[in-house]
C-alpha cells in the first residue's frame, strides 16, 4: 500500500530558515569564536576590574589599567621567554647525540633511526615559531577581540538593561542569571589552570635549577603548559627532564623522577584544591575527549576554547534540558 505524505508549507519554510541560519552560522564562525574568546576574557578579568571599580574608581579606567597590566604583563613574558626557549631548545636538538650515546641508546637503535628522530625534533624550535607567528600573524582578528573583550568589561554593570531591552523583562532575571553562571564558571577554570600552569612551571624551573639540570626554562615550559591535560601532561613532560637526567647519571635521572612525582602530588593535594576551590571542574576524561577533538578541528585555537566549551555547554544543559 501506498501512502500519501504531506509537508506542509509552515514546516517547508522552517526547514528552509534552519538551513540559512546554519549556513549563516558557518560563515561567520570566525567572528562567533572571536566572540566566545573575548567572553572568556571577560570572565577572567571582570572580578578585578569590579574590584577597582568599587574603590570608586571609573570603570572605563579599571579595564584600562587591568587591560595594561595584564596584556603587558604577558608580552613582556613572551617577549623575554620565547627567544631563551628557541635557542635552548635548539641546543638540546643539537646534543641529543651526545646524550644518546650516554644513554647507550644508539647501540640499540639504527643510526638512520636516530638521524630520524633528531630530524623530527630538530624542527620544534621552528614549529614554536610557526605557530607563535600563526597565533600573532592576523593582528585585525586579535585587535577585533581585544575590542569585544574591552567593551563587554566596560558594558557589564549594565547587561542587564540591555537583556531587558532584547529579550523582554520576563526573560531578563533568567537569562542574566545564566550569564552570572557562565561568568563564574568560566572565569574561576581559567584562572585556576592559569595559576596551576605557572606554579608547575615554576617550581619545575626552580627544582631543574637547583639540581643543575640543562634547559631547565623549555622543559619547565612544557611542565606548565601540558599541565592543562590531566593524568597524561604531567608524565609527558617529565620524560624528557629524566631523560636529560639520565644522561648526566643513573643518579641524577631517579632525582629528576622523584622531583616531578613530588610536584605533582603538591599538585594534587595542595594546589588544586587550594586554586580550584571555587570553581567546578569538569571530568579529565571529558577534558582530554575535548582537547583531542579541539586540536584535530581548530589546531592550537581549538586546544585553547575546547574546556571552556565543554563547560559552557554543561550549563546550557544543565540549565535548560536539566532543570527539573
Amino acid at each position: 500500500m501506498y501512502r500519501k505524505i504531506e509537508i506542509s508549507h509552515r514546516t517547508i519554510i522552517f526547514t528552509a530558515v534552519f538551513l540559512l541560519v546554519l549556513w549563516i552560522l558557518y560563515i561567520i564562525r570566525d567572528i562567533i569564536l572571536q566572540l566566545f574568546i573575548a567572553l572568556l576574557i571577560m570572565a577572567i578579568l571582570n572580578p578585578l576590574v569590579s574590584k577597582l571599580s568599587k574603590r570608586r574608581i571609573p570603570r572605563a579606567l579599571s579595564v584600562f589599567l587591568v587591560y595594561f597590566i595584564f596584556f603587558g604583563i604577558i608580552g613582556t613574558l613572551i617577549g623575554v621567554i620565547i627567544p631563551i626557549v628557541i635557542s635552548q631548545s635548539t641546543s638540546f636538538v643539537n646534543s641529543l647525540p651526545r646524550f644518546f650515546d650516554n644513554l647507550g641508546v644508539s647501540r640499540l637503535l639504527s643510526e638512520q633511526m636516530v638521524g630520524q628522530l633528531i630530524s623530527q625534533l630538530g624542527g620544534f624550535p621552528g614549529q614554536v615559531v610557526k605557530v607563535g607567528v600563526s597565533i600573532f600573524s592576523n593582528i585585525f582578528d586579535i585587535f577585533a577581540v581585544l575590542i569585544f573583550a574591552f567593551y563587554f568589561l566596560l558594558m557589564r554593570e549594565k547587561l542587564d538593561d540591555h537583556l531587558g531591552f532584547f529579550f523582554g523583562e520576563e526573560k531578563r532575571q533568567e537569562i542574566a542569571r545564566l550569564i552570572n553562571i557562565l561568568e563564574k564558571r568560566l572565569g574561576s577554570w581559567a584562572r585556576g589552570e592559569l595559576m596551576l600552569m605557572a606554579l608547575v612551571g615554576t617550581f619545575t624551573y626552580l627544582g631543574l635549577l637547583i639540581l643543575g639540570i640543562p634547559f631547565a626554562l623549555p622543559l619547565a615550559l612544557l611542565a606548565g603548559v601540558l599541565e592543562i591535560i590531566p593524568y597524561i601532561g604531567p608524565i609527558i613532560a617529565a620524560i624528557p627532564a629524566v631523560l636529560v637526567g639520565l644522561s648526566i647519571s643513573p643518579l641524577m635521572g631517579l632525582v629528576v623522577a622523584s622531583l616531578a612525582f613530588l610536584i605533582q602530588q603538591f599538585e594534587n593535594y595542595l594546589f588544586v584544591p587550594k586554586v580550584m576551590e571555587k570553581s567546578v571542574g569538569v571530568s579529565p576524561i571529558i577534558t582530554l575527549v575535548a582537547l583531542v577533538i579541539g586540536l584535530r578541528l581548530a589546531g592550537v585555537v581549538g586546544i585553547i576554547v575546547s574546556v571552556p566549551l565543554v563547560i559552557t555547554l554543561q550549563v546550557l544543559g544543565k540549565q535548560y534540558l536539566l532543570k527539573d
